[in-house]
């Protein structure tokens, strides 16, 4: 009878232990976007895809990317307001666990504007981190970062975005496989981001702001 009490308070422990575990796990930023993944590939894993896109609510938002790049059968596993330690975070769930031929990286702008104390540097040494995770799983396929881009809502913060984006751009020349796109001038009118490309919140693209990236995404993976 003794051994049985301490076998059930055993259970009790363990059970007590991975309730605490579970709680502190749901506490993490965009849990609940990561297991919206996970239930989408228990419900149907992702049988035909080629382009891995991670990163924050620009892709999310893409809500025509499979129809606007066919051709490079996109699997789309961005959550908005994501940084690059969230992506390092979740990486097992949104990279690891796929086999896709190249990797489309958007991600970044929310690092520079989650404080004024993120430089353009920081923000590299956090893609660093990232970008060497992905090539102890894939040290062949190709990879492809997306410059940050230019928004009215975040146009103050554009020093130290165009200081990343001049900092990664330089890292990935260096990198074998590894492609910097940059849609920085693109997206200007008259030296300024171009309001007709975005929507009412002044952050986020409309259809104009897509065909630009599309443009430029294409012309990157062709070349």
């Amino acid at each position: 009878m003794k051994f049985k009490i301490q076998i059930l308070k055993a259970i009790i422990c363990i059970q007590m232990l991975f309730s605490v575990v579970n709680a502190s796990a749901q506490n993490l930023p965009f849990y609940n976007d990561i297991q919206a993944f996970k239930k989408q590939d228990s419900m149907a894993m992702p049988m035909y895809y080629k382009t891995l896109f991670i990163g924050s609510s620009s892709f999310t938002k893409w809500k025509t990317l499979a129809k606007d790049l066919p051709e490079y059968a996109p699997l789309n596993r961005a959550f908005g307001g994501s940084t690059l330690p969230d992506l390092i975070r979740y990486r097992k769930d949104i990279i690891e666990k796929y086999r896709p031929e190249r990797i489309v990286i958007y991600c970044g702008e929310n690092d520079v504007a989650s404080s004024d104390s993120i430089t353009g540097s920081i923000v590299l040494d956090r893609f660093k981190v990232l970008y060497k995770h992905i090539r102890e799983k894939f040290p062949k396929i190709n990879v492809y970062y997306i410059s940050l881009k230019p928004c009215p809502l975040r146009w103050k913060m554009r020093a130290r975005m165009m200081d990343a984006n001049s900092q990664i751009e330089q890292f990935c020349i260096k990198q074998k496989r590894t492609y910097f796109i940059s849609i920085w001038d693109q997206m200007l009118l008259n030296s300024k981001p171009n309001p007709s490309l975005f929507i009412d919140d002044s952050l986020h693209m409309n259809s104009k702001g897509y065909a630009i990236w599309m443009k430029e995404i294409r012309k990157k993976i062709k070349k």
